[in-house]
């Protein structure tokens, strides 16, 4: 079972490499990472001292750098498909 776990460490460093995909900041826990490749979808777990000083749930970080541009826009996505999903409330109801 070790032999896995090393596995997802070096697909972590292929993820956060240069030239790798972009990847999404997922959850932040103690002192470990879920980042999720953006173009495949494939998660994995890594060591927050591989991320950029200052990363935060949410964002996007593209050859080691946290990519403002990138973050931004996947922020807008998020709320623009939650906003499409949201079901109106008839008039005189409130939750």
């Amino acid at each position: 079972m070790r032999h896995a776990g090393r596995g997802l460490v070096m697909m972590a460093g292929v993820l956060l490499g240069v030239g790798a995909s972009p990847v999404h900041v997922e959850l932040l826990e103690g002192t470990r990472a879920r980042v999720v490749q953006t173009g495949s979808g494939q998660a994995c777990t890594v060591e927050r001292w591989r991320l950029p000083p200052g990363a935060r749930e949410g964002d996007v970080i593209v050859d080691g750098r946290l990519d403002p541009e990138r973050t931004e826009e996947l922020r807008r996505e998020v709320a623009r498909k939650r906003a499409a999903l949201a079901v109106p409330l008839p008039p005189g109801l409130e939750l």
